[in-house]
């Protein structure tokens, strides 16, 4: 079987992902495995898959796409590769030289652009009741751009009632 990457070298390193029950393979050589940061030496960290080879479709890639794995840090210098064995970025200024793989690793693991977090049970509800008024002024400013005015009205309403409660629960 031929890397996919280069199409010459023999692939001897196989690669199997699954999500949402879709099997994504890759198939690549020695040669290009370690261009692409992968260490033979020890086990594939879950970094390695989920930014690297991890978007891969199993279809054949040309040559061309291997200058993404040329990407670095203007800064500190941080290189692709390195940001992978490390999962940790050098400099502020490396969230901008990998925001791609920054948006396909947070998207992996918590499916969603936005990492959520949890919250402690102590904070629970007064976390979710700011949450709603939150959302319900972002609301009620998008229907007074629209000259929605009744809408906007009712969603006063239903803030200022939350809000109402949220004080006599505390």
């Amino acid at each position: 079987m031929k890397c996919e990457c280069c199409n010459e070298g023999e692939a001897t390193i196989h690669l199997t992902q699954v999500i949402d029950g879709e099997v994504k393979k890759l198939n690549l050589c020695q040669v290009c495995a370690q261009k692409n940061g992968i260490d033979l030496n020890s086990p594939i960290s879950i970094t390695d898959v989920l930014l690297g080879l991890g978007n891969q479709t199993g279809a054949a890639t040309p040559k061309t796409d291997l200058s993404e794995f040329d990407l670095s840090c203007g800064r500190c210098q941080m290189t692709r590769a390195e940001f992978k064995k490390r999962a940790r970025l050098g400099c502020p200024e490396c969230y901008n030289a990998f925001m791609g793989e920054l948006h396909a690793l947070t998207h992996a693991m918590h499916h969603s652009r936005q990492h959520v977090g949890k919250i402690p049970a102590r904070q629970g509800n007064a976390a979710r009741v700011t949450a709603q008024i939150a959302a319900l002024q972002k609301d009620i400013e998008t229907a007074i751009a629209k000259e929605e005015y009744e809408v906007a009205a009712d969603l006063r309403d239903k803030m200022r009632s939350l809000k109402m409660e949220d004080s006599h629960d505390a």
